[in-house]
């Protein structure tokens, strides 16, 4: 049996100030009921379209079989981490410029979803995520885990250590830690790699090393990475996929590792990764 056909339930997120949402959104609602396909609506898209029982974003996952988003990258990593835990497909429309992760545009979104519920071949790119433990548990991230000073702090010092053996102490302005999936964002950026999606690698990213010794490293995703803050009396902080996160303590110590869960994302069945990463990045141009 095939798991991408039963798609009973679909949730839907939006990105509320995006220009051309409701359009979008009641095409796509549509689009689904049409096929018998119950539609799990966002609060914020349930209002727009005048429903009752909207969800809150993090309950929209778990109550689905597949979850569009309708909005930019950051909309998506929003809920990544909810739909890899929940096991439940996720499709990004972009609304603005094109994304990585949301990378099917408004035209292409009933295609791609034609695409999908058949089971076509290719429709779906796993993406795999990091677990990052600290003293509040553990938590998961589609994209990057990154340390950094403040706006006004100093340079900050790191101890980081790889499986369990310490290999460097690094000053700098921070530390990404990457998936490939997030090799095109705040890593790049950096000066870090273009990281295929299907290359198992977690990259290593320090920005604006006080040395220009210590350049990116990719290491194999069996790697624990552990980085203890060794400044104090600055601001350090410890964000997660660019939206979640907080402010570390002198000798706070966070691990990152491979997650046990992956993300099924749907992709456009006419672009490949290639022509994505010339598209949204000039690549080789």
């Amino acid at each position: 049996m095939n798991k991408m056909k039963d798609v009973r339930r679909a949730g839907i997120v939006i990105k509320p100030h995006a220009p051309s949402v409701e359009g979008i959104l009641k095409i796509l609602v549509d689009y689904f009921e049409a096929r018998g396909i119950v539609c799990v609506l966002e609060d914020v898209a349930a209002r727009r379209l005048g429903r009752p029982n909207g969800l809150p974003r993090a309950a929209v996952a778990a109550a689905s079989d597949l979850v569009v988003v309708l909005g930019g990258d950051g909309t998506l990593l929003s809920i990544a981490h909810y739909a890899a835990q929940a096991g439940v497909p996720v499709m990004g429309v972009n609304l603005g410029r094109l994304g990585f992760l949301t990378e099917i545009t408004v035209s292409e979104a009933t295609l791609a979803l034609d695409s999908f519920l058949a089971g076509g071949a290719g429709a779906v790119s796993p993406r795999w995520l990091l677990e990052c433990r600290s003293t509040n548990g553990a938590s998961y991230c589609l994209n990057d885990v990154v340390v950094t000073k403040g706006a006004v702090a100093r340079m900050i010092e790191m101890g980081v250590s790889i499986d369990g053996r310490e290999v460097a102490s690094l000053k700098a302005d921070g530390l990404i830690v990457s998936t490939p999936t997030g090799s095109t964002a705040y890593s790049l950026a950096a000066g870090g790699p273009i990281v295929h999606p299907q290359v198992a690698a977690v990259v290593i990213t320090p920005i604006c090393p006080h040395t220009l010794t210590f350049r990116p490293l990719a290491v194999p995703p069996t790697s624990v990475i552990g980085i203890k803050l060794l400044t104090a009396g600055e601001d350090v902080f410890l964000t997660l996929d660019g939206q979640r996160g907080g402010l570390m303590a002198p000798n706070d110590t966070i691990e990152i590792r491979k997650a046990p869960v992956e993300l099924q994302l749907v992709t456009s069945p006419g672009r490949s990764y290639y022509a994505l990463v010339k598209e949204k990045l000039g690549w080789a141009e």
